[in-house]
């Protein structure tokens, strides 16, 4: 997990754009994967020809605080359920123990971890209308522990960037043209992280699906390939 960073997947993408022998890529990325591309595209913007965001993360403190912390005030009982299975208080850092169980040598305390984990993203996204119940716990349980482990891994770090640095750096974005698609009832992400990048951003065009949640829906996938075939190369 040491060399698992935003930083060496930047890395991993261009090693695979060089190896595969192409010149620019149209980027693609949902939740978490919005963060990497919107971070790889900085760091590479004369190798992206478009980016499509769907569900847009910039992987703030103040984006993870929300997820962990913030969204609990709908969710009281499912969030304090939460914190008691890293054993928090109201004001720990409960992302950061989350980490630590994750990690822990018994394999009996990572699986409950894991479990306690998923089971607060269900909660969040378990009020989404056609939204699929349970769609984190339902995981095999090897991927769910990854799941897990990786999520707590990059959170409890901030995804290694500085805060705000995605949408202070937005600039760099300069000439690539975006479509920026999020749905207004999506909790886990709201729709203020979308709305700023869209300012910072004048190249990239918001659409906001009114009816789809975290999860998305027939609209957001529509809106989702209507956006790939306007943007992909001809």
């Amino acid at each position: 997990m040491s060399v698992n960073t935003t930083h060496h997947l930047i890395a991993d993408m261009e090693r695979l754009r060089e190896h595969l022998g192409v010149d620019q890529w149209l980027l693609w990325g949902g939740s978490w994967g919005s963060t990497l591309a919107l971070a790889y595209a900085e760091a590479h913007p004369d190798r992206v020809s478009g980016i499509v965001l769907v569900a847009v993360t910039t992987s703030r403190r103040y984006e993870i605080d929300w997820l962990y912390r913030g969204v609990g005030r709908f969710f009281p009982a499912a969030w304090r359920e939460f914190l008691a299975g890293a054993a928090c208080g109201l004001d720990d850092d409960v992302v950061a123990a989350y980490a630590a169980l994750m990690e822990h040598p018994d394999a009996a305390v990572r699986a409950k971890a894991a479990l306690d984990w998923a089971t607060w993203e269900d909660a969040v996204v378990g009020h989404e209308p056609g939204g699929k119940p349970d769609v984190y716990r339902n995981r095999p349980p090897d991927a769910l522990l990854a799941f897990v482990r990786i999520c707590a891994h990059y959170f409890a770090a901030g995804a290694w960037l500085e805060e705000g640095q995605i949408l202070r750096e937005a600039p760099r974005l300069s000439g690539i043209p975006g479509a920026l698609i999020h749905g207004r009832l999506d909790m886990s992400a709201s729709l203020d992280t979308a709305w700023e990048l869209a300012q910072a951003w004048p190249d990239a065009e918001l659409t906001v699906i009114d009816t789809a949640g975290h999860q998305g829906n027939d609209a957001m996938r529509d809106a989702i390939r209507a956006a790939v075939d306007r943007l992909s190369p001809p």
